[in-house]
C-alpha cells in the first residue's frame, strides 16, 4: 500500500471513527447547549475525513469516493487509533478521551500546514481552525468536572486513568511516517510529544486531576487491530451503504 494512501487512512479514520462516536450523542447531552457543541464537533471531524477521504481516493484505483473509504471497508482495513473507538461512557470519560485527542492534534495541524503536499497542508489550515475550538472546549471541561464536585472529579480522574494507557498510539511510528517524514510530507510524531505533554500537564493541573505514574501501550488500530467496540461502530455506521449499495441522497 502506498505509504501516502495509508498515512490519509490513518488520519481519516481517526477523524471518521471519533465522529462517529460523538454522534451517538445527538440528543443526549447533560444541558441542551452542550447537546448542540458535540454534534457540531462531530460535524467538523466527519468533514475533516471527508476532505481527508476524498483526497485519498485520488490515490487508488480502488475506491472512487470518500463515501467508498467510509462505509465498504473491512474492520482490519482501518487504521485509527484505538483510543478514538472507546465508548462514550458517562460525560467525564467523553470529555477526557476528547481532550487527549484534540491535544495532539493542535500542534500536529499546526505542523502538517507546513506540508510539501500543498493538499494536505490545506487540509491542515482548515482543520486547525476547528480543532482549536474543539481543545478550548474540552480542556475547559476537563477543568470545569475536574474542579467541580466530588463526583464529577472522581470521574474525571478515573477516566483519565482508564483512557492514558491508549494515548501513546497516536505518535505510532513506522516506515509509513518515517518515508513521509524524510519527504517533508509530514512532521515527526515523536517532536509532537513533548508540546502534547505540556497540554496535558497544564490542563490537569488546573483541573486537580492526576496521570498513572505508568503510561503503558495498549493499541494496535494503526494496524488494523481493534478493539472490540470497532466492529459495533462499523455495524452501525456502514448498514444502509451495505443494504443498499450505490444508495444517492
Amino acid at each position: 500500500m502506498d505509504s501516502k494512501f495509508k498515512f490519509l487512512l490513518r488520519l481519516g479514520d481517526d477523524s471518521m471513527i471519533l465522529g462517529q462516536r460523538l454522534s451517538e450523542l445527538c440528543g443526549h447531552g447533560p444541558i441542551l447547549e452542550e447537546d448542540i457543541a458535540m454534534t457540531n464537533i462531530a460535524l467538523d471531524l466527519i468533514g475533516q475525513a471527508t476532505n481527508i477521504y476524498t483526497y485519498a481516493a485520488t490515490l487508488t484505483p480502488e475506491y472512487k469516493d470518500a463515501d467508498g473509504l467510509a462505509f465498504l471497508r473491512f474492520e482490519h482495513q482501518y487504521y485509527n487509533a484505538v483510543l478514538v473507538e472507546q465508548p462514550n461512557g458517562n460525560f467525564a470519560d467523553t470529555l477526557v478521551r476528547q481532550f487527549f485527542f484534540d491535544a495532539f492534534r493542535v500542534p500536529f495541524f499546526l505542523k502538517l500546514r507546513e506540508s510539501n503536499d500543498e493538499t494536505l497542508a490545506a487540509i491542515a489550515e482548515k482543520s486547525l481552525k476547528e480543532t482549536r475550538y474543539h481543545l478550548k472546549h474540552s480542556s475547559e471541561w476537563v477543568i470545569r468536572l475536574g474542579d467541580g464536585t466530588e463526583l464529577s472529579s472522581e470521574r474525571a480522574q478515573l477516566a483519565v486513568f482508564d483512557l492514558w494507557r491508549y494515548t501513546n498510539e497516536l505518535f505510532f511510528t513506522d516506515e509509513v511516517e518515517l518515508q513521509l517524514v524524510s519527504e517533508g510530507i509530514i512532521p515527526n510524531l515523536a517532536e509532537l510529544r513533548e508540546t502534547w505533554l505540556q497540554t496535558i500537564h497544564s490542563v490537569l493541573q488546573m483541573a486537580h486531576l492526576k496521570l498513572p505514574s505508568e503510561q503503558g501501550f495498549f493499541g494496535a488500530g494503526r494496524v488494523g487491530r481493534h478493539s472490540e467496540h470497532m466492529g459495533y461502530i462499523l455495524a452501525q455506521m456502514q448498514y444502509m451503504q451495505r443494504a443498499y449499495p450505490g444508495m444517492q441522497w
